[in-house]
């Protein structure tokens, strides 16, 4: 008899394992998503930013504030609902939880590179253009290589911080990691589905925290 109560339980344990692992794979991609499309769309917020043009600097400045002062939860309820409110054209709620997270995630990213970018001495755009760089040459052969270097440590830990705000997008719905296990550890009246959740973001933040490790020791040379 307990032989057979121990073969149903390792059923259990096995379905429940699959289940985690389908719903990690929604996590992963609300992961890569807001990581591709917030890399780029920062380098736009940074220059917005940094810009001579005033009333360009103080809009972004702005817009910076608000993402930056409100909470990413209330972010991603503001995207999913306002434009069937506004423009009565409704967004999917997945297609909202990235947008949401990429705009959010982007201003971080945004203020990363500008503090990467003002760090750089003013000695070497002005040697730069002795030798004969242009502004581009400068910036790509120049300042880029170490901005990258500099900001590398700051963006790591954004990146960790992002893998476990993905747990957010269950506010509108989304069936990620962390919404299966709170589903599945009220089903199956136990905290095992959150403990098995909680090593899942464990790995994945080891995932990342190893691969800045050896990002970062690659650029080394940049001492």
């Amino acid at each position: 008899m307990a032989t057979l109560i121990d073969y149903f339980e390792k059923i259990k344990l096995g379905k429940l394992l699959l289940i985690m692992l389908k719903s990690s794979g929604v996590s992963l991609e609300v992961f890569f998503l807001t990581l591709i499309f917030s890399i780029p769309l920062a380098l736009l917020i940074c220059m917005g930013r940094m810009s001579r043009i005033k009333i360009v600097s103080k809009l972004t400045n702005t817009f910076l504030l608000i993402i930056r002062g409100t909470p990413l939860m209330l972010q991603l309820i503001f995207v999913y609902f306002a434009p069937s409110v506004i423009f009565h054209v409704g967004l999917g709620r997945f297609v909202a939880a990235i947008i949401a997270m990429v705009i959010n995630y982007a201003c971080y990213f945004a203020e990363i590179y500008r503090g990467g970018i003002q760090s750089i001495p003013q000695g070497q755009y002005e040697a730069s253009k002795v030798l004969g760089f242009t502004k581009s040459q400068t910036f790509m052969r120049v300042v880029l290589p170490q901005v990258v270097k500099k900001i590398i440590p700051p963006l790591g830990n954004e990146v960790i911080t992002l893998v476990k705000d993905t747990a957010l997008v269950q506010v509108l719905g989304v069936a990620e990691l962390f919404h299966v296990a709170q589903t599945q550890s009220g089903r199956l009246v136990s905290v095992m589905p959150l403990f098995i959740a909680g090593l899942f973001y464990f790995i994945m933040n080891w995932a990342v925290s190893k691969s800045f490790d050896i990002a970062e020791k690659k650029l080394d040379y940049y001492k």
